[in-house]
């Protein structure tokens, strides 16, 4: 028998990410030092553009590759880079044996087209699980080496903490390709009910009060309010947005924080995963590829 999940936690239990990812990248690194040093999982990214927060997450990622003794390499291209050229680089590190993982930063100049740079990319090779053949395997229950890496971190800290997911009911706020659609589907695999809501759902905070997991991802500072919630709920917040020089989630944190069980802060919650599941992708590629 499913018991409710506003029945079994105490309130205000803070889902920690930093900590979270900290003991995922420990394990990833004990694995990855007694490997060969020259045949080592290898990530490359590669940036278009000069945007500055895409600069900051590249370097970033570069970074803790290093830090896990991952080979990594991080390729720039100008801007004004034809969608030909981008191509014509993926395609070589297709090709490219000591390659196991390929990350195309997003977002892309205006003047190439995401799912069709996304699709040149070795579905093999795919660490962002954004390739249409590995959406489709999502989609079908058969789970591919590399998903979806903010998904599944929201899925690896349910699972760390030990919050049920089997015959709960899930609410997803935003349905988009990168976040809600494929989140909604790793908690239907999971067992859970799965409702994801949208700018066209009517009552937002009445279908989110039934939600004993709370998955806001819908880029609005503080959309989710104290009357979003039921007592207990688990709520995990993807959105990063920036107010008056801070970081803050698409929930409101003080409002909501005493009233649920379970709650991801903003910096420090579902962005540290991140990262930390690109890493166990690349070494899940490597896995797969049989090396």
């Amino acid at each position: 028998m499913v018991t409710d999940l506003a029945d079994m936690v105490k309130p205000s239990v803070i889902l920690d990410g930093k900590q979270t990812s900290q003991v995922l990248l420990a394990d990833l690194k004990q694995e990855i030092q007694v490997l060969p040093e020259q045949h080592r999982p290898k990530l490359v990214v590669v940036i278009v553009g000069e945007d500055p927060a895409s600069q900051v997450y590249v370097k970033r990622k570069a970074k803790v590759a290093q830090e896990l003794g991952m080979h990594s390499e991080v390729r720039w291209l100008d801007a004004t880079t034809p969608q030909v050229d981008l191509e014509r680089e993926i395609l070589d590190l297709n090709k490219d044996v000591s390659v196991h993982g390929i990350l195309v930063q997003l977002p892309l100049p205006k003047h190439m087209n995401t799912l069709d740079i996304l699709s040149v990319i070795s579905p093999e090779k795919d660490v962002d699980g954004f390739h249409p053949v590995n959406q489709g395997r999502l989609l079908s229950g058969d789970l591919p080496p590399a998903l979806p890496c903010t998904p599944a971190g929201v899925m690896h800290m349910l699972h760390a903490y030990q919050i049920p997911i089997a015959g709960q009911h899930a609410v997803v706020v935003g349905r988009s390709n990168i976040v809600g659609k494929p989140v909604g589907l790793l908690l239907l695999q999971e067992n859970a009910t799965v409702t994801v809501c949208h700018s066209r759902t009517q009552d937002l905070a009445a279908v989110c009060r039934q939600a004993d997991i709370l998955v806001a991802a819908v880029g609005i500072p503080r959309l989710i309010g104290a009357d979003h919630v039921k007592e207990g709920a688990a709520v995990i917040d993807v959105g990063i947005n920036r107010v008056d020089g801070k970081l803050v989630g698409d929930v409101d944190f003080e409002a909501v924080k005493e009233k649920v069980g379970y709650i991801t802060p903003v910096p420090g919650g579902v962005g540290p995963m991140t990262i930390a599941l690109l890493m166990r992708n690349t070494l899940s590629l490597y896995k797969a590829a049989g090396q």
